[in-house]
């Protein structure tokens, strides 16, 4: 793998989902100009990258997970113009745009799948995951069967709209199982490499990666899925040096390995990120226990020995907005941690006005209990919330209903409000190597009950302390003798003596520790 882009060393990401951000042409359902007129405010903001959730043609089955053309934007978005304009737009801005690629699997509706049902043999025969005989579903997997002229079972990814694209498999063990290196599996890693060389050329910077950890199948340790990302990552080396991989993984490892440059914390798995954010009791709203998270996490970090990234997200798509469970000023020691963690940065859209889960909504598009967490992008104390000039019953998904949500509007108007505080965050980790996205870490205090989180993170030139408390007790970590340079805090500010720093109650800090 080449160097690391450059830009990803003080990289803040934005997570874009299209369909509720802002709509200018008045259907009810973003799109990709309403993208590009915002640019400025997430710029402002602080972040100078963005991720853009599924925006490809797809019949939405799964919010546009389920893929039926890679070449094409989804209408309701826009045109490939319109991607290219903002591509533009951004860069223009000093800003960079990852796009979502989804290699694992289609649409039922895609031409592929159309063209592999057939009987006959085609070109598109093996593009997915067949067994050999109707009366033979593959163990381990859900399918689709009875579809049909086609004697067989084909694999299914998620949903049973979802057919899995063929990549082989490393222990290949029935008769039906094609080894990695055979010509369907060959020929749909060549694909997914010409879409990705498409869009590249197009304006973007690169692509963070569907469930990029699960393409080669009977691979358990992950030999195989590393050697395809390798292969891959070999071809955008030559063609596209600058081109960004961050991987839905959760091995960094792993996925590090195979050429990505980062990876994410999933929120399922052994990462006990749920710890701090999402569980009956979450370590920011003051009760919990982040002690596991460190051990993962460190567990991670060693294994990456440096060469990547490992990214925390305030959230996405897939899960409760953060506000659900962090509320208040806790929500402001969440991110005080979230924006002095190495590794990228990763803040929803809407996350930084404290938008709220919005409860009891009937599913959308496959969202079901994560639909709450989509709902419309909150601008102002307009019609929808600034949102779309649609009536209420076209919207994509239905507006928090509350008179008193927040809004980018009132929050910027006010000094002490969430988007105003992380603003400050990220500004002020902009300003500290150390706190960038490669600086090192060492934690001092584990956010076990009853202990405050806390580390240090360095660079060549300065050492600052990070420290957590969100309980509702004053608690005390031992530091380094030495002077301390107050950054930021919020809450109360702490107070050093004797080796010893005493983090008030529902309070965090940042400080330079001179050495």
């Amino acid at each position: 793998m080449n160097k690391r882009p450059d830009w990803l060393d003080n990289a803040i990401f934005y997570e874009i989902y299209p369909q509720s951000f802002l709509d200018t042409d008045g259907d009810g359902i973003g799109n990709i100009n309403g993208i590009t007129e915002k640019l400025p405010y997430i710029k402002d903001l602080g972040c100078n990258a963005i991720w853009l959730n599924p925006c490809f043609d797809s019949p939405f089955g799964d919010a546009g997970y389920d893929v039926s053309d890679y070449y094409k934007i989804a209408p309701r978005y826009g045109t490939n113009d319109d991607i290219a304009e903002m591509f533009k737009k951004a860069h223009e801005l000093d800003m960079h745009v990852l796009l979502d690629l989804v290699p694992g699997h289609t649409s039922w509706k895609h031409p592929w799948f159309l063209e592999s049902m057939k009987a006959s043999k085609n070109e598109f025969t093996d593009r997915y995951i067949w067994t050999d005989s109707i009366w033979e579903e593959a163990p381990g997997y859900g399918s689709l069967r009875g579809i049909s002229d086609r004697d067989g079972s084909c694999v299914v990814n998620f949903f049973t709209h979802q057919p899995a694209l063929n990549y082989g498999f490393y222990k290949p063990d029935r008769p039906w199982q094609q080894a990695m290196d055979s010509e369907g599996a060959i020929a749909t890693r060549n694909a997914m490499k010409d879409v990705m060389a498409f869009w590249l050329s197009m304006g973007c910077d690169g692509f963070r990666v569907d469930m990029a950890g699960s393409l080669v199948k009977n691979d358990p340790e992950s030999k195989g899925t590393i050697a395809l990302w390798q292969d891959i990552r070999s071809y955008l080396d030559e063609r596209f040096p600058e081109a960004v991989l961050v991987s839905e993984w959760g091995e960094p490892d792993k996925s590090i390995e195979g050429g990505f440059h980062m990876d994410f914390l999933l929120h399922f798995g052994p990462s006990h990120y749920n710890d701090l954010f999402r569980c009956e009791k979450p370590f920011f709203c003051g009760e919990g226990d982040a002690s596991e998270f460190v051990k993962k996490y460190l567990e991670s970090y060693n294994k990456a020995a440096g060469n990547g990234l490992i990214c925390i997200p305030s959230g996405n798509h897939d899960m409760d907005r953060l506000a659900r469970t962090v509320k208040g000023d806790n929500a402001k020691i969440a991110f005080a941690f979230l924006l002095s963690m190495p590794g990228a940065p990763f803040i929803y859209y809407g996350d930084e006005i404290g938008m709220r889960y919005v409860e009891n909504l009937t599913s959308v598009e496959g969202g079901y209990g994560r639909t709450g967490a989509r709902s419309p992008m909150q601008w102002d104390d307009g019609l929808n919330a600034g949102f779309s000039s649609a009536e209420a019953k076209y919207l994509y998904i239905p507006l928090d209903p509350d008179p008193e949500r927040p809004t980018v509007k009132a929050e910027q108007a006010d000094d002490s409000s969430l988007l105003n505080e992380v603003k400050r965050l990220i500004s002020i980790r902009r300003a500290h190597k150390a706190l960038m996205n490669s600086g090192e870490i060492e934690f001092i205090s584990d956010g076990a009950v009853g202990k405050a989180l806390a580390y240090y993170r360095t660079s060549d030139e300065e050492c600052i302390l990070a420290a957590f408390n969100p309980t509702d007790k004053d608690l005390t970590i031992p530091v380094k003798e030495s002077s301390k340079e107050l950054i930021y805090s919020t809450g109360e500010k702490p107070e050093f003596s004797n080796g010893q720093c005493l983090i008030k109650a529902g309070s965090a800090f940042w400080a330079i520790i001179s050495r």
